[in-house]
C-alpha cells in the first residue's frame, strides 16, 4: 500500500484544518441559566481567548450570584488557558494544512492523533474548571446549604436550586468536531483497501449473459 494520501483524504484533510478558523470567530462552549428572577435568561459564552456574557451585562450577574454562594468570581484575566489554547489550535490549523500539501498517510496518522489527545485533554480541563467553581466554596458565603454544589453539567442540563443551567457546545465548538470528523474520514479513506477486480473470466461470462437476458 503506498505511503501517500489519496486525492480525496488531501482534499478532507485540508478542508478540517480549514474549519478551525471558525474557532477563532466563534463562541466555542455556552453555558445558559434559566430561573424566575431572569425570565430572558442569563449566559455565558467561551470563546478560545475569551470568556464573555450572551448579553453585556450577565457575566457580572453571574459572578454577582455566585458571590452569594461562595463560588469564585469569573475572570478570564485569571484562566491560564485562555493564554495557550490559541496557539494549540493555531497549531493544529497550521499543521493540518501542511499534511495535505505533504500527502503522507503517517503525516495524517499523527494529525488526527494529537487533535483527539488535544480534544479529550480539553474536555477534561474544562470539566476540572467546572468542578473546582463548583466544589470549592468560600466558607463564609452569604447563603450555605449543606452537602450542595454547583458545578455546572459538562454538556446537558442540570438543575442547581432554582436554576436550570444548559451546557453545549456553540458554532466554533462544532466546527472544531466537524473538523476531527473530516479528518477521521480522510484518515479512514486512506486505509481503506480498494475493492479488487473481478476476474477477467466472470466479466466476459457476464457480458456473454446479458443479451440472453434481455432478450
Amino acid at each position: 500500500m503506498s505511503s501517500r494520501l489519496p486525492f480525496r483524504s488531501r482534499v478532507l484533510t485540508a478542508l478540517g484544518a480549514a474549519l478551525l478558523v471558525g474557532v477563532f470567530i466563534f463562541p466555542i462552549w455556552r453555558i445558559d441559566l434559566e430561573a424566575p428572577q431572569y425570565p430572558e435568561g442569563i449566559g455565558m459564552l467561551i470563546h478560545v481567548n475569551a470568556v464573555g456574557g450572551v448579553k453585556p451585562n450577565d457575566l457580572n450577574n453571574i459572578n454577582g450570584l455566585n458571590h452569594y454562594i461562595g463560588m469564585k468570581a469569573i475572570e478570564p484575566e485569571s484562566i491560564p488557558e485562555l493564554t495557550y489554547m490559541p496557539w494549540i489550535v493555531g497549531t493544529l490549523l497550521v499543521s493540518g494544512l501542511l499534511v495535505a500539501l505533504w500527502g503522507r498517510r503517517a503525516a495524517l496518522v499523527g494529525w488526527v492523533s494529537l487533535f483527539m489527545v488535544v480534544g479529550v485533554l480539553g474536555i477534561v480541563d474544562f470539566w476540572l474548571w467546572g468542578y473546582d467553581y463548583g466544589h470549592n466554596l468560600d466558607p463564609q458565603a452569604i447563603i450555605k446549604i449543606p452537602d450542595m454544589v454547583y458545578q455546572p453539567p459538562l454538556i446537558g442540563s442540570k438543575q442547581l436550586l432554582n436554576f436550570t443551567a444548559h451546557s453545549w457546545p456553540d458554532i466554533g465548538g462544532m466546527m472544531a468536531a466537524a473538523s476531527f470528523l473530516l479528518g477521521a474520514i480522510a484518515l479512514y479513506l486512506a486505509y481503506r483497501k480498494p475493492a479488487e477486480p473481478r476476474p477477467a473470466r466472470a466479466a466476459a461470462a457476464e457480458r456473454a449473459l446479458r443479451p440472453q437476458v434481455a432478450g
